[in-house]
């Protein structure tokens, strides 16, 4: 099964960064993905991917209201969007990855 990374973050790290992370994990394994979701929330960073998670991954979304340090996916298909619209398109959102070239 083909993975997906994701980090997802808000402001507070209370409500739309799990709602989001939750979105992306429900949709990517509808359309045949392995969702693995680092999330920045109020207690910390939780579920921190790993190196080799990464590499295996066939791209990477960022779904952040805040700054997320992008250097350890140097390399990586990227797409960056916000929490809501992670929340509201998480199928839109994979599938405008899978179209990265």
């Amino acid at each position: 099964m083909p993975k997906i990374v994701c980090v997802t973050a808000c402001p507070t790290g209370i409500a739309h960064t799990y709602i989001a992370a939750e979105m992306l994990k429900v949709a990517g394994k509808s359309l045949g993905y392995k969702m693995l979701i680092e999330t920045h929330g109020a207690i910390g960073v939780e579920n921190k991917l790993k190196s080799d998670d990464i590499k295996e991954a066939i791209g990477v979304i960022i779904a952040a209201d805040i700054h997320i340090d992008k250097n350890r996916f140097e390399g990586k298909k990227v797409i960056e969007v916000s929490t809501g619209q992670a929340i509201n398109h998480p199928k839109e959102i994979i599938k405008r990855l899978e179209n990265l070239e």
